[in-house]
């Protein structure tokens, strides 16, 4: 069985391989993408970082000289978008439970029609009832 060294190069073949303008503004806009990182097209193409960090400022579309880029982290994109997603699922539980509010106080409201008896108390939990205020000042 073949091992990974077997289809590895050496450091001279290394250093005698030239990529075409072609492929590299190929990779950098993969890179500009999102679709792969610097480290993984190292690893995968045996270059030097540093070296896919350069056709990043000579290709890349996003790069100017003398502009300087402001990278925010993905860890802090990601929890943005989970806080996103357990805001709007928050306000879907608030909208269930306030058509659910409403629908115990309709029925009640309709119990107490039907059978003539009160099921609600005056006991003053609620603004309109209770303590003997109206509300008005």
């Amino acid at each position: 069985m073949a091992t990974r060294q077997q289809f590895t190069l050496s450091q001279e073949e290394r250093r005698r391989r030239v990529f075409s303008e072609e492929f590299k503004k190929k990779k950098v806009k993969e890179i500009e993408r999102k679709q792969t990182t610097i480290s993984e097209i190292s690893k995968t193409y045996e270059v030097r970082s540093w070296a896919v960090r350069l056709w990043v400022n000579k290709y890349g579309l996003n790069f100017k000289k003398g502009e300087k880029l402001v990278v925010e982290s993905e860890s802090d994109t990601v929890k943005i978008k989970e806080l996103q997603a357990t805001i709007a699922e928050l306000e879907r539980l608030l909208g269930q439970k306030e058509v659910q509010l409403i629908f115990h106080e309709k029925l009640i409201e309709i119990a107490e029609q039907t059978y003539g008896i009160e099921i609600k108390k005056n006991s003053g939990t609620t603004p309109s009832s209770g303590s003997g205020t109206t509300g008005k000042n």
